[in-house]
């Protein structure tokens, strides 16, 4: 199938936004005004020339046939991508009014796109032909993972020392110590190289402040992390898929090793969090014929967006490796057969119950997982007081919303959606409560994202 007959709606195209100034920014030349010498071809390139400030026009081109998402150029000097001309200019294509037409790409945009997929297939030649990096020397590599061992060993050993401390002079003395004393051991975390701690030590000390019940919650997650000390401490006598989670959640590398699984991925949902040094994309998928969920994670440089884009609602045929470790859902995207295009794919949903029952299980697997993916089927938003559920319309149940997903604009998209009806929606259930990501309406209609 070729590009040209592939729209995007305005939804998906919004969805590749590095944030929300860029999304109204690129909203506003979606229109053929600010455009000239637009055009578009069938290997899925488009490209447009676009007033600004300057005697020059910006230069933009985008390669919408990349199956890991689209590519982007542009000569304007931001710093964003996509910047707001190449949202401008594929929401101006996604309009399909005739503003984008076929034709023939300039020089300046052939030469980008022929030299950009030269590179790409000398990439993926490499790699069908080489080795992975780093495995020269595995006798090395080997030895530089004891050492590193041995530090979280002695890490994880004095983590226990100050939880004990803790729990012996009393909580009260978390609260009068303030942010000081989880700084310090989340340092001690760092230094020997165990950042999963590290990340676990931080969340510590914004509890004593999080309001009433600090108590109980701070004794909850010290006794996790705590089972996480223990667990790297015994992993030997764990099972293997169990040591390899423990693993995982301490913080160390690990390599995407299962069998490749070749299917139709549905897009279920992307979105990104963001701290001072680090941007973490995450993207939801789901299996047409496998009926598998997948999570694809990816990451930026604080301040810029993680390079792999699937807008929500796309549908991309490729190969998935998981990575180890019991129960858990992250894998690899590997080998793409054809780019990420419009489906009518929906994922199968299940009851409010069935998704506790669902959380509760995964927990055996990997007792520090604050949510699973799901879909439900046939719920609708509702009123609970100062809060929001969605209610089960064939188990007369419902779950509650997290305090996050309330105070999202999102919400009120969900609201306006069901109308009063019931709609299929995917999302996070964890104990905090159940945290929408995509819903779709009742009948036909494309997907929407509410995150």
């Amino acid at each position: 199938m070729t590009q040209q007959g592939v729209r995007w709606t305005a939804d998906q195209v919004l969805a590749l936004a590095p944030d929300a100034a860029s999304r109204k920014a690129g909203s506003k030349l979606g229109a053929a005004g600010p455009w000239s010498e637009s055009g578009s071809a069938d290997e899925g390139t488009v490209w447009g020339l676009c007033k600004g400030s300057g005697s020059k026009p910006y230069q933009t081109v985008i390669d919408i046939a990349d199956a890991a998402g689209p590519a982007y150029k542009c000569s304007c000097p931001s710093r964003k991508f996509p910047c707001k001309h190449a949202l401008g200019l594929l929401l101006l294509w996604a309009g399909g009014d005739g503003a984008v037409p076929p034709g023939q790409p300039p020089d300046w945009a052939e030469q980008w796109i022929k030299g950009r997929r030269q590179r790409a297939e000398e990439k993926r030649t490499a790699g069908a032909s080489g080795s992975a990096p780093g495995s020269a020397d595995p006798e090395a590599a080997r030895r530089r993972a004891e050492r590193r061992a041995v530090r979280v060993t002695a890490g994880a050993t004095e983590l226990e020392q100050r939880l004990t401390d803790l729990l012996r002079g009393g909580l009260a003395g978390a609260e009068q110590a303030g942010y000081g004393l989880w700084e310090e051991t989340a340092a001690r975390m760092v230094d020997a190289q165990a950042p999963g701690l590290a990340a676990r030590v931080q969340e510590l000390g914004a509890i004593p402040a999080s309001g009433p019940g600090w108590p109980l919650r701070l004794l909850e997650e010290c006794a996790l992390l705590h089972l996480l000390d223990q667990g790297w401490l015994r992993r030997e006598a764990l099972p293997d898929g169990l040591a390899d989670t423990v693993r995982s959640r301490i913080g160390l590398p690990a390599s995407a090793d299962g069998p490749p699984l070749r299917d139709r991925w549905l897009v279920l949902a992307q979105y990104d969090t963001a701290d001072v040094k680090l941007t973490t994309r995450r993207i939801w998928l789901h299996g047409a014929d496998s009926g598998r969920t997948a999570l694809l994670l990816s990451y930026g440089a604080a301040g810029r967006a993680p390079e792999l884009t699937l807008p929500v609602g796309l549908a991309l045929e490729a190969e998935l490796t998981a990575y180890p470790g019991a129960g858990q859902l992250r894998a690899s995207l590997g080998e793409q057969f054809a780019p990420p295009a419009p489906a009518a794919i929906r994922p199968p949903g299940i009851t409010t119950t069935e998704a506790t029952a669902r959380y509760g299980e995964a927990l055996r697997d990997d007792p520090w997982l604050d949510s699973v993916p799901v879909t439900l089927d046939r719920v609708i938003p509702t009123p609970d007081g100062d809060s929001w559920q969605l209610a089960d319309t064939d188990t007369d149940t419902a779950l509650p919303l997290t305090p996050a997903a309330r105070a999202r604009p999102g919400l009120w998209r969900l609201v306006a959606l069901s109308g009063g009806a019931p709609v299929k929606v995917f999302g996070e259930c964890g104990h905090r409560g159940f945290t929408p990501l995509t819903a779709w309406p009742r009948g036909t209609g494309e997907a929407v994202q509410l995150y």
